[in-house]
């Protein structure tokens, strides 16, 4: 059966959208100045790869996007490590993300925050600006300057913005973390950074309940030597601030800087802005250096053209701060749209809250995660039907390959006029590779398109492009966002050997992906975890398709377990509430696995467990559980997991099923 047979269309441009959206007027810009013309989507994509520097100045230019010094050209240096992107330019990050907090659109809602634990606060553009600039004026007091890192325990709210602003105003380095992590996990991410101040939440609510952290982050400041400042966030309202003598309440930190502009100091275009993490659930996480005007352009492009993101729009996107998409949700700031955070669990007080608050602040872009599009799914939500979703027009997942059966519930029940926009990207690029465009219709099942300025393709073992079928996602040419370092690699040994190191001057992603014949994409699960039996591929989401539409399944997880020379796929089950993984099951489970994908799929061991290990940010920890099946040496970080004792849950029923290395 062919893809377009497998895909068939579940959402159509509007013309209304094919002739206003801010993809289809950059693209008649693009014609006016002389390019093109473009048939399609398709056409403007090749010639945005083509034309690396006419299309990255053209996003610059489109964008509205500020520097102090034009740059000398858009690309210097080529090489992929080593991309010299718009050398001689000086810009300011904060000051392009609050460019409109001025004139008419001041008084505009910048950000709308709701948590579980105070009431909702809702902040203008000039509100944002001024509180950027004051706590700006704190921290240069305390003697932080350009180039310090300043690292965020905090939740995902209006602080977090407020403290990003405010550190990269001054040229200085944001750096964050949930507040959920484990003291271990973030000792292991700011320890290497070694930061100079600290903001920190002093507790946090979760599923209706309080967890006060006072000691905790006490304990997490005396352990970072290089502080000059801790700034304490009264997250919990009727808990106490974080005490010590470097220790100022955030209240008083405004405070002090009262009245104080933003410098919105001009830094280099290489100039560290984030520094985000590997997930570092295998040992420390590498510590990932963005730099200033490349993340910019590039998320510029992803909200506003691939987004359609404006100033009219208000944007939502589930996340916390302990993961890349708060920086991707920081950026719509630029766009002038309101930015509304929801801090707290997305099923409480039940499981259509994030839908009702959709519904409440007329949002028009709503981003959450495949799991939670799966999770209502299974529940029998109809947010569609139920509540006003009439201002919904673009619905973004990640975290996870979307299955068919979720695009299916978004076009029956969930947003049914809304652009589904699956993205995949990662916290390496803070950015996507793949995703949405208003100019595309919606295929089931499919990723809808290669994002321009992106030369992406899928190596086959041979390190060539495959014609069809599947393979590594690899991008050919420079792309804005890649990191500039990691953190403490100064010969950039391991930065090279993370990407560069299968295909030389290449970037290897680590995604099994095939690019369908109308210009989609597929994604099979990490290539890492990549299942080999008898010597095929297949992507771990292939089966995940089968087993998680089954009503009996909560969750479930998929490793290869090496054996005799070869490969055979264990399967990690969750039975559902008043279900219960017997004989009956599992031979529905097999049958299905064989009927809907092929008998090479179908797993040589199905094992029930209690639970499924994930990360802080919503992804299935394959690779530890990959680790531990075949023997490797217990260094799985468990601060880094969401639920670190599924873990041991799982070792104990892979030895009872004797599944275990003999030691």
């Amino acid at each position: 059966m062919s893809n377009t047979e497998q895909s068939p269309v579940v959402w159509t441009p509007s013309s209304e959208v094919l002739a206003n959206s801010q993809m289809a007027r950059f693209k008649h810009s693009l014609e006016g100045q002389g390019h093109g013309p473009f048939a399609d989507y398709h056409a403007l994509h090749q010639w945005s790869i083509d034309n690396l520097e006419s299309f990255w100045q053209a996003v610059w230019d489109f964008c509205g996007l500020r520097c102090d010094t034009p740059a000398e050209r858009v690309l210097g240096k080529r090489d992929m490590p080593g991309a010299e992107w718009f050398p001689g330019m000086r810009l300011n990050f904060a000051a392009n993300l609050l460019r409109l907090a001025e004139g008419e659109h001041a008084d505009k809602e910048a950000v709308v925050a709701y948590c579980e634990t105070r009431p909702v606060l809702r902040r203008s553009y000039a509100d944002l600006k001024r509180d950027c600039g004051a706590l700006e004026a704190f921290l240069r007091a305390r003697g932080i300057g350009a180039g310090d890192r300043v690292a965020g325990v905090v939740t995902n709210g209006y602080e977090a913005l407020v403290g990003m602003l405010a550190t990269t105003s001054l040229g200085a380095v944001w750096s964050s973390a949930s507040p959920d992590f484990g003291i271990g996990a973030i000792q292991d991410r700011f320890g290497q950074i070694e930061p100079s101040a600290l903001i920190v939440v002093n507790g946090y609510g979760y599923g209706g309940k309080v967890f006060a952290r006072q000691a905790d982050f006490e304990g997490l400041a005396a352990s970072l030597p290089s502080l000059k400042a801790v700034i304490s966030v009264q997250q919990l309202p009727d808990q106490h601030h974080l005490q010590g003598e470097k220790v100022t309440p955030w209240e008083e930190a405004l405070a002090f800087g009262e009245g104080q502009a933003p410098s919105f100091t001009p830094m280099p275009p290489e100039h560290p802005v984030y520094i985000l993490y590997s997930s570092g659930t295998t040992g420390k996480p590498k510590c990932i250096v963005h730099g200033n005007a490349g993340l910019l352009v590039n998320h510029a492009k992803e909200l506003m053209l691939h987004g359609d993101v404006g100033p009219e729009d208000r944007f939502l996107y589930f996340t916390t701060c302990g993961w890349m998409m708060w920086n991707w949700q920081a950026s719509a700031l630029l766009t002038g749209a309101t930015v509304i955070t929801v801090d707290g669990s997305p099923g409480y007080p039940s499981l259509d809250f994030l839908w009702q608050t959709v519904a409440d602040e007329k949002v028009t872009h709503f981003g959450t995660s495949a799991r939670f599009i799966a999770g209502c799914r299974k529940a029998d939500l109809a947010p569609a039907r139920e509540l006003d979703q009439s201002a919904l027009r673009v619905v973004f997942s990640t975290g996870s390959p979307l299955l068919p059966e979720d695009y299916d519930w978004i076009y029956s029940d969930g947003a049914p006029t809304a652009l589904l926009g699956s993205i995949a990207g990662g916290t390496d690029i803070c950015g996507c590779f793949v995703g949405a465009t208003p100019l595309l219709p919606v295929r089931r099942g499919e990723i809808q398109c290669r994002f321009l300025g992106v030369d992406a393709v899928a190596y086959g073992d041979n390190g060539e492009p495959v014609s069809e079928g599947r393979g590594e996602l690899v991008c050919r040419q420079p792309l804005p966002s890649m990191p500039v370092s990691f953190w403490n690699d100064a010969d950039g040994s391991r930065y090279h050997d993370a990407y560069f190191d299968t295909y030389p001057g290449v970037w290897a992603h680590g995604d099994f992906i095939e690019f369908t014949e109308h210009g989609g994409a597929i994604i099979y699960g990490r290539s890492d975890a990549t299942l080999n039996p008898g010597g095929v591929r297949i992507g771990t989401a292939e089966i995940y398709r089968q087993v998680e539409t089954e009503p009996a399944i909560k969750d479930s997880l998929v490793v290869g377990r090496q054996i005799d020379g070869d490969v055979e796929v264990v399967l990690l089950v969750v039975a559902a509430d008043g279900c219960s993984v017997d004989e009956e099951l599992v031979a529905r489970l097999r049958k299905r696995i064989r009927e809907g994908a092929s008998p090479r799929h179908v797993p040589r061991h199905i094992v029930p467990v209690a639970d499924i290990p994930y990360t802080r940010s919503g992804k299935k920890v394959e690779l530890a559980v990959a680790r531990l099946i075949n023997g490797a040496a217990r260094s799985d970080n468990r601060d880094a997991l969401a639920n670190p004792d599924a873990l041991d849950q799982i070792r104990e029923q892979l030895a009872l099923a004797e599944l275990l290395p003999r030691s």
